[in-house]
């Protein structure tokens, strides 16, 4: 009877043992998961396939235990590009997650896409499709048009007082002033859609992400830097950036 009794014991503790081995965590699409920028992204030299390389800065916890841990690594690939065009357009890219690597090795093949920028980042992010996009610079275009057509307008004055025709002077200088911004302005490019080194990205899983206990076993890990602690931050506004690059005209 004794013996029995331990054998029925032996066997409960065994399908316990496996049962623990072969315990499941299950990241479920619409998880959040806020990355941070290895490598900086822009519409001036990207191309599409070109990597991009990120690292989770918080932990993603399922059933109280750390499943995605700070310092994982995930690789993207921008999969479209666009540059901003001379009269019109912004630059604007679509950003693609596809794996997820462990700190101590383990990889996913996933999908996930951005679902939020850092909130020092000038660019602009399109929910509904997934595509970040430079900020727009009409107010700067205009006002480069005005301050040169008052410039202008300043010189023409001068040179018509001496010739007695100072109001005259004023107005060819002002409209000469803004005819050379206007084409300086025409040809001159937008805004690039730029994400810096250390600009913290979220993105949002699409489908599930599923780990087993021996996956997480993170003991012989080797700590590392998060890529935060040193970057360099986001740019900052190139809403106030003079477009038109060349000198006042003389008149």
């Amino acid at each position: 009877m004794i013996r029995a009794m331990l054998q029925v014991l032996v066997v409960l503790a065994a399908a316990a043992g496996l049962s623990a081995q072969s315990k499941n965590y299950t990241v479920e699409t619409g998880t959040h998961v806020p990355l941070s920028l290895i490598n900086s992204v822009s519409t001036k030299n990207a191309v599409p396939g070109d990597r991009v390389y990120l690292e989770s800065v918080f932990p993603i916890l399922v059933d109280g235990r750390i499943v995605i841990p700070p310092g994982s690594y995930v690789m993207g690939t921008i999969t479209e590009i666009r540059r901003p065009g001379k009269v019109r357009g912004r630059g604007e890219f679509h950003l693609r997650f596809d794996s997820l690597t462990l700190p101590n090795g383990t990889t996913r093949d996933f999908r996930a896409h951005v679902t939020g920028l850092d909130g020092r980042a000038s660019e602009e992010l399109d929910h509904k499709e997934g595509t970040i996009r430079s900020e727009g610079n009409k107010a700067g275009d205009v006002r480069t048009v005005g301050e040169t057509a008052a410039a202008g307008a300043s010189i023409g004055a001068l040179a018509g007082s001496a010739s007695g025709a100072t109001g005259m002077g004023a107005a060819i200088g002002a409209g000469a002033g803004a005819a050379a911004a206007l084409a300086g302005v025409m040809f001159t490019r937008g805004p690039e859609a730029v994400l810096a080194k250390g600009t913290t990205i979220e993105m949002i899983l699409d489908r599930q992400v599923q780990f087993d206990e021996g996956d997480l076993d993170f003991s012989n890990s080797l700590a590392r830097r998060s890529a935060a602690s040193d970057s360099g931050g986001p740019l900052p506004s190139r809403k106030g950036r003079q477009s038109y690059p060349g000198p006042i005209p003389r008149f």
